[in-house]
């Protein structure tokens, strides 16, 4: 088996019901579920006609699906993390890897963000270790703070919480 630093794909298969089969490097297998993206975003619903999504193949070296008819890529570093997303065995898991892929943040920010460590967000996002309570709290924490016009400060720049006492 192959280490995979970067997910890169060996294989793709488009199934029934808008889904992918798909083969890494590593050898590990994902199903994907698109149905929900293709009728979401509009860059993605050309594939709901005339049965384009069946045309699936693997494009520039296995680092993503494309549909060359329709002019549409999807990266395999997302494709991977919303597989991971959708096949974790808890929510927990589910709702940090799916963090993961929305954000985009890269690996130091996240584990900034979070305030856990890179190591950390490297097992967790791959899956191997299941995700504490704590940070799947703290990850739609974050997406609630950036919701806020002004959102509130855990910490300071130096990480020490300050305390406000009144007179």
């Amino acid at each position: 088996m192959l280490p995979m630093k970067r997910p890169r794909l060996s294989a793709v298969q488009a199934l029934p019901d808008y889904r992918l089969a798909l083969t890494f490097i590593d050898g590990q297998q994902l199903t994907l579920d698109l149905s929900r993206d293709l009728h979401a975003f509009p860059g993605l619903q050309p594939l709901l006609v005339d049965h384009a999504f069946n045309s699936a193949t693997l494009g520039d070296e296995g680092w993503c699906v494309e549909w060359p008819e329709r002019d549409i890529q999807i990266g395999a570093d997302t494709l991977y993390l919303d597989a991971l997303a959708q096949n974790a065995s808890d929510e927990n898991t589910r709702i940090f890897i799916d963090w993961r892929a929305r954000t985009g943040l890269p690996l130091n920010q996240a584990a900034e963000a979070l305030g856990v460590s890179a190591r950390s967000i490297t097992r967790y996002s791959s899956g191997r270790e299941a995700v504490p309570r704590s940070l799947a709290l703290a990850c739609l924490g974050w997406d609630f703070l950036q919701q806020q016009a002004n959102p509130a400060r855990a910490a300071e720049e130096t990480g020490r919480y300050t305390v406000t006492r009144k007179p």
